[in-house]
């Protein structure tokens, strides 16, 4: 048994991907039939569908983005509540 290498898609190939598994669960193929053409396991798909379901390309690459930015935004908060939290004990010389 060999063992698959790890894909990550982009969203913009999810969503291309999505949209081949509706033309051909429209065109009568099961679910499973869908997946192994696409090659992407089941959960995948069923993941994909409610996280990309109904996007297109250009939201989906918005929506990344802003991921991203909320990461980035978060990390800096943190960050910024420590320094204030180090501020306010050295204040008040419990250190």
């Amino acid at each position: 048994m060999t063992k698959r290498r790890k894909k990550r898609h982009t969203p913009e190939q999810i969503i291309r991907k999505l949209r081949d598994a509706d033309t051909m669960l429209n065109a009568g193929k099961t679910i499973g039939e869908v997946c192994q053409q696409l090659e992407i396991s089941e959960q995948s798909f069923n993941r994909w569908q409610t996280q990309y379901g109904g996007m297109k390309a250009e939201e989906a690459k918005r929506l990344k983005n802003l991921e991203q930015e909320n990461t980035r935004l978060k990390k800096l908060l943190a960050e910024a509540e420590l320094d204030k939290a180090m501020l306010k004990e050295i204040a008040e010389g419990n250190w």
